[in-house]
């Protein structure tokens, strides 16, 4: 069996080194391991592309409608201290005058 990783296209085994990079016999696909293994590793980015941690403060850049509130979250608005989670809405906040929120990381940018 060979050390070489799978193909993140096709999940094929039948891969080979190309200098810094992995090429995929199958489907001829190119990448770099170390950038496939920085998003496979959980990397959280905001909608500008910076990369978010726990304890970050960031500003809302879109109004979201919330489900059973009687208004929207405004763009603009800061949320302070962000934890990071697993799943489809990655940051856990509580937001002044709101209360304890769900958000995703699309939605946000870095303060």
């Amino acid at each position: 069996m060979s050390d070489n990783p799978a193909c993140p296209e096709c999940r094929s085994a039948i891969t080979y080194p190309t200098g810094s990079s992995q090429m995929c016999a199958e489907c001829g696909h190119e990448w770099n391991p170390q950038e496939v293994a920085e998003e496979a590793g959980g990397v959280v980015k905001d909608a500008n592309g910076n990369v978010l941690k726990d304890g970050d403060d960031v500003v809302m850049v879109k109004d979201l409608a919330v489900k059973g509130a009687p208004k929207a979250l405004k763009a603009g608005t800061k949320v302070r201290g962000i934890k990071l989670v697993e799943g489809d809405h990655n940051i856990d906040c509580r937001i002044e005058g709101f209360g304890a929120m769900a958000l995703k990381s699309i939605y946000v940018k870095k303060a």
